[in-house]
């Protein structure tokens, strides 16, 4: 397939990217957000895309600064950790990487969906693209890589 740049600007845009590249991931979604607040993951489509990624043994890595929203608004991701715990990684930030403020979902390495600011809805989307990949692939390994534990289905209660 061709290259695709897909600009963004609103609530609505950002989320329907989002869904794109869940629908297009088949091994990995590399995902960073300070607290997920606008990642549309109690909605039930994106449940049901996730669902079927984790069902083909998709891998699912996240880092937060906090949690505390996923815990307080989204059930039914925290209904797909209990179900797929071994294929999912919900990791916290370390405070040296606190001032992050950007937001990224990198799926297989080759899809894209990056918000330039987390306060922000302004971004852009790129499909088949795996060369324009690499800074957020690069970023996510350091960033996990300073990560500690974060959810997990025994400590959240379910």
């Amino acid at each position: 397939m061709d290259r695709q740049t897909v600009p963004f600007s609103s609530r609505a845009e950002f989320a329907a990217q989002l869904r794109d590249a869940f629908s297009r991931a088949r091994l990995t979604l590399d995902l960073f957000d300070p607290d997920f607040s606008l990642w549309t993951f109690d909605s039930a489509e994106t449940a049901q895309l996730l669902r079927a990624f984790l069902l083909n043994k998709g891998r699912l890595r996240l880092v937060a600064h906090t949690n505390s929203y996923i815990e307080r608004h989204c059930p039914r991701f925290l209904t797909l950790l209990r179900d797929f715990g071994p294929g999912i990684d919900c990791r916290l930030s370390s405070k040296g990487l606190r001032q992050l403020t950007d937001s990224f979902c990198v799926a297989d390495g080759r899809h894209q969906v990056r918000r330039f600011h987390a306060d922000h809805l302004r971004g852009e989307a790129l499909f088949d693209a795996p060369d324009d990949t690499s800074v957020c692939i690069e970023r996510f390994t350091g960033i996990f890589a300073e990560s500690g534990p974060g959810l997990h289905a025994n400590t959240t209660g379910l």
